[in-house]
């Protein structure tokens, strides 16, 4: 997916936030670029955030309609199918919106990956002593389980409020709301800065959406539907 020069961009500025880091965080400078790369991705899908939430806005305004059109076409997913994406577009959203903020940080996830499993000169830094290329499963029982254990909680913390928040969104699918532990799962098996990577950007959106769903809120409660 990432040829030499993108690896080798992306390996300059991490090292290159780690030298404005350092004064500040030490040898923990490496991990707190990846908090700051991760940072800046998360600015950058902003507008993708704001899609979500405008999807989650107009399904929750569209579910008695979508109720009806189930009952009236139970017996026919075609024309169901048809008239859900009909109702969709004349709402002005998409029922694959949700999905686009995680679609559009899955590159930059494998790119942290990459980075961190055969970067020599990122392998050797560390956080809290944890090697930043070290793969939590193959860690634990060693002597860097309290940092393996600790992100690995902060990510389960996360992802129950991620969970909690989307369970009490109206008609959310399921898949939609236990996808957050996802993530803890993920981070077993990748390198520990792919897990910062994964708790600095769930972390993000768990801020984020609420405040993005208000502002979608606030808009649609001015809009005139069908205008």
């Amino acid at each position: 997916m990432f040829g030499i020069p993108v690896l080798g961009v992306a390996h300059d500025v991490l090292l290159t936030l780690a030298d404005a880091l350092a004064p500040l965080l030490g040898t923990g400078s490496v991990a707190g670029a990846v908090v700051v790369f991760t940072a800046c991705v998360r600015l950058v899908i902003v507008p993708l955030g704001y899609a979500q939430a405008r999807a989650e806005v107009a399904r929750a305004r569209l579910a008695p309609q979508v109720r009806r059109l189930r009952a009236r076409h139970a017996e026919d997913p075609q024309r169901l199918a048809r008239e859900l994406a009909a109702l969709h577009r004349q709402s002005g959203t998409s029922m694959f919106a949700g999905i686009l903020p995680a679609l559009a940080g899955l590159p930059f996830l494998f790119l942290t990956y990459r980075l961190f499993s055969g970067d020599r000169a990122l392998l050797e830094h560390t956080l809290a002593g944890a090697p930043l290329g070290m793969h939590p499963v193959a860690g634990l029982g060693g002597p860097h389980t309290l940092v393996l254990v600790g992100l690995s909680a902060l990510l389960a913390g996360v992802a129950y409020v991620q969970h909690r928040a989307a369970a009490a969104v109206p008609h959310a699918p399921a898949l939609v709301r236990w996808m957050p532990f996802g993530t803890v799962l993920t981070a077993a098996f990748v390198p520990l800065a792919a897990g910062l990577y994964l708790l600095t950007s769930t972390a993000w959106t768990t801020v984020e959406r609420p405040l993005l769903r208000g502002l979608a809120t606030r808009r649609a409660d001015r809009v005139v539907p069908g205008h």
